[in-house]
């Protein structure tokens, strides 16, 4: 397991991509939309992870209710795994309460499970693991 990335909560997509252009010295180098997470996403490559940047689509969305109850900022942190369904399973076996019975499809062409803040010291951590087509 290793760290994949951070994500983090934004209001203004356009406006955080300049601001991180210069903290980290370099352009995003992809920006996506998730349709299903109602979420446009920005990603920065710092070293062997990244940063994601997340800014809400619509009202309902995860990040929306994020920003409005805890303003801008780290969302989650993400670690990919080899293989995330046995991942899943072992998580489930020692204790952790998972958000999603099986992995969705996220951006950047991954698979990914959430595990509830609650069984994390109040971090939602999310799973990832690269989809091979």
């Amino acid at each position: 397991m290793k760290l994949e990335h951070i994500g983090i909560a934004v209001k203004d997509l356009a406006a955080a991509n300049e601001l991180y252009a210069l903290l980290i010295g370099k352009k995003h180098y992809k920006i996506e939309s998730v349709e299903s997470e109602q979420v446009n996403t920005s990603f920065f490559k710092t070293g062997y992870s990244k940063i994601e940047l997340l800014e809400a689509t619509g009202p309902e969305s995860a990040i929306a209710k994020h920003i409005e109850k805890r303003g801008e900022g780290i969302h989650h942190i993400a670690f990919e795994v080899k293989d995330i369904y046995a991942e899943m399973e072992r998580l489930r076996k020692e204790g952790f309460r998972l958000l999603n019975d099986k992995p969705k499809r996220g951006a950047d062409n991954k698979l990914v499970c959430f595990i509830h803040p609650k069984s994390a010291n109040s971090v939602l951590v999310e799973l990832c693991q690269r989809i091979v087509e």
